[in-house]
C-alpha cells in the first residue's frame, strides 16, 4: 500500500470511511438501546391511519425495550402482550422507521433495581388480548397503555397525560366509521385514554435514537 500514490490510497479507503459514517440502522444493524426505552414508528395495521388522524400524530404504535438473553426485545401489546425481536419489529413499521425515547430519569433509576422493577410490572400483564376497545382495565391492552402503566405502577411517574376519548378529533371522516365499527352507537366519550402521541411529547422523555 505504501507504494502507491496518495491519491489513490485515498479512493481506495474512501468507501470504507463512509460505511464505517453510515447510521448503524443504515448498515443493518439495531440501535444500542437499554431496558426501559421506549420506541415509536408508523404501523401499517388497519386502524393506524385512525388513530394518526385522531391524534394528529405520525406515530400510531409503541411499545418498551427489554432484553432476554442480552438480545433486545420490544415488549409490546398487539394480538396479544408479547416479546417481539427489535429487529423484526422495526422492520412490520412503515419505511421500517422508528424513534426511540428514554425517560430523562433514567440514569439515576432505571439502575438493574429499578429495570427490574420495570420488568415486573409490564411483565405482570403478558399475554393479555389486545384491547381493540381502548378501555382502561386491565382485561385487555392497548400499546400506549402497556409502556404507560408499567412506568407509572413501578414508579409513579406519568410518561404523559391521559384524556378522554372525547379529547381527540373524532370529526374525521375515517375516525367516525371506526368509532361506528367498534362501538355502534354507544360510543364511550368519556372513556379515559392514554395515546402514542400523548407520550411522544411528554417532556420526561428525551430522544435518544431514530431512523
Amino acid at each position: 500500500m505504501s507504494d502507491l500514490p496518495r491519491s489513490r490510497v485515498r479512493r481506495l479507503l474512501w468507501p470504507i470511511v463512509l460505511l464505517a459514517t453510515l447510521p448503524l440502522a443504515a448498515c443493518g444493524r439495531e440501535p444500542a438501546l437499554r431496558d426501559g426505552d421506549i420506541i415509536f414508528h408508523t404501523s401499517r395495521s388497519a386502524q393506524s391511519a385512525t388513530i394518526q388522524r385522531a391524534t394528529h400524530s405520525r406515530y400510531s404504535h409503541m411499545g418498551l425495550v427489554l432484553h432476554k438473553d442480552g438480545k433486545p426485545y420490544v415488549f409490546e401489546a398487539v394480538s396479544t402482550v408479547k416479546f417481539t425481536p427489535l429487529a423484526q419489529w422495526i422492520a412490520r413499521g412503515e419505511g421500517g422507521s422508528y424513534v426511540v425515547k428514554r425517560w430523562r430519569e433514567a440514569p439515576q433509576r432505571l439502575d438493574a433495581a429499578g429495570a427490574a422493577r420495570l420488568r415486573r410490572e409490564a411483565t405482570a400483564l403478558a399475554g393479555r388480548p389486545y384491547d381493540l376497545a381502548f378501555a382502561w382495565s386491565d382485561a385487555r391492552i392497548y400499546c400506549s397503555e402497556l409502556v404507560w402503566k408499567a412506568y407509572q405502577r413501578a414508579f409513579g411517574v406519568r410518561l404523559g397525560e391521559t384524556q378522554r376519548l372525547r379529547d381527540f378529533d373524532l370529526t374525521d371522516a375515517a375516525v367516525k366509521a371506526k368509532l361506528h365499527e367498534r362501538y355502534g352507537q354507544q360510543i364511550p366519550l368519556d372513556e379515559i385514554v392514554i395515546s402514542p402521541a400523548a407520550m411522544f411529547d411528554s417532556e420526561l422523555l428525551q430522544t435518544v435514537a431514530s431512523e
